[in-house]
């Protein structure tokens, strides 16, 4: 897997013998910032040459990244400028989103990270009865979703459950019933294209990212068929010593025992915390029974959250996942942080909703795709 994307700002243009490859990125990502653009302002945003510029501009045309789009509609005395903007059809990624087994989701996404083409299948999966995903599911639903890409795509992004190494080999997806499954071999083999594997939170983690520019140290919890999170410090991603940072889904809370997990284990935090039981608890037909759950799994997020936080002296917490049933859990969720943590009245912890949590894994990979490929974040 790429490196972790850090934000990048217009301002830090650097020589072309230098950083070629960079200056063409903050080409594009101007361009995705400000939409058409003519040459002269694209080289004053990102500080270089006039000339320096069109040699870019040029570059990028000829690589079918940027398209010529007319000349400006206004413009003082003279000839208008011609304009130049991405060229939003080409610039297509594929993502996939495996965080909930039994429906897994396609999607090829353009620059700006609109949905083009959605697709999703169900998947006959339960691992506590020994039935894992067939990674040939995953393969077929690649396949058909590339098929109806109204043009080549850059390459693909999955976010999945479970631990995932740095050659995009899930090591252990319990809920996926994996083990060693060499994910992105798999998958490029099939296509011959370029796939990204990650954990599935650490992509919704950097869609917030994209969505949230002042969000610099944060958690993010991702909830779905488990539980998972990113951490973000300084602005960038933490992977962890095995690419395993935030895998806290099977982390033991309490000493108090608790359900039988798919790991094996017992009491792990997405035992009480999951898309499945807070669905069943605003389903209940006794509204106590449902606020229990909901008081449950605030709790124990609390109770894994706090040492983090205060670790790494985290500003936000962020829940991703289905708004009307994390909604509930915000309050309890804040409420066991404020009791487990020094407070500072200067510097109050922040716990929210996610921006934009439509989409957020297929985003987030999405993303991943188009730093790696673009330099674009």
């Amino acid at each position: 897997m790429s490196q972790s994307p850090r934000r990048v700002r217009t301002s830090s243009a650097v020589l072309p013998t230098d950083g070629r490859r960079q200056n063409l990125s903050l080409v594009l990502q101007t361009l995705r910032r400000l939409g058409p653009t003519s040459r002269a302002q694209l080289a004053r945003e990102v500080g270089v040459t006039k000339v320096t510029m069109s040699d870019l501009v040029a570059e990028l045309i000829e690589g079918g990244r940027v398209l010529d789009v007319g000349p400006a509609e206004h413009g003082g005395a003279g000839r208008r400028a011609t304009l130049v903007d991405l060229d939003r059809g080409r610039l297509l990624t594929l993502a996939l989103d495996l965080s909930v087994p039994a429906r897994l989701k396609a999607a090829v996404l353009d620059i700006t990270g609109a949905v083009v083409v959605l697709e999703e299948r169900e998947a006959d999966v339960d691992a506590t009865q020994g039935r894992g995903l067939d990674p040939a599911v995953v393969i077929e639903l690649v396949r058909s979703t590339i098929a109806r890409s109204p043009a080549p795509v850059l390459g693909i992004g999955i976010g999945t459950p479970g631990l995932v190494d740095r050659h995009g080999t899930v090591r252990a997806a319990p809920n996926l019933g994996w083990t060693d499954v060499p994910l992105r071999e798999l998958v490029a083999e099939a296509t011959g294209l370029p796939v990204l594997v990650c954990n599935d939170s650490d992509a919704a983690t950097q869609a917030e990212l994209s969505t949230s520019p002042g969000s610099e140290d944060m958690v993010l919890v991702h909830v779905g068929r488990g539980v998972g999170c990113g951490i973000v410090t300084g602005g960038r991603r933490v992977a962890g010593a095995h690419h395993a940072a935030g895998e806290i889904g099977h982390v033991t809370v309490g000493t108090d025992g608790g359900e039988q997990c798919p790991c094996g284990k017992r009491g792990c935090l997405e035992t009480w915390l999951s898309v499945p039981r807070l669905r069943a608890a605003l389903d209940a037909a006794d509204p106590e029974e449902g606020r229990a759950v909901v008081e449950a799994g605030g709790e124990r997020l609390g109770v894994a959250l706090a040492p983090l936080v205060a670790a790494l002296d985290l500003s936000e917490v962020v829940l991703a996942g289905p708004e009307e049933l994390l909604a509930p859990v915000v309050p309890v969720l804040e409420r066991t942080l404020s009791a487990r943590l020094l407070e500072d009245p200067e510097h109050p912890l922040s716990v929210r909703l996610a921006g934009s949590p439509q989409d957020i894994v297929l985003r987030g990979a999405a993303a991943l795709v188009l730093w790696d490929r673009l330099g674009v974040v």
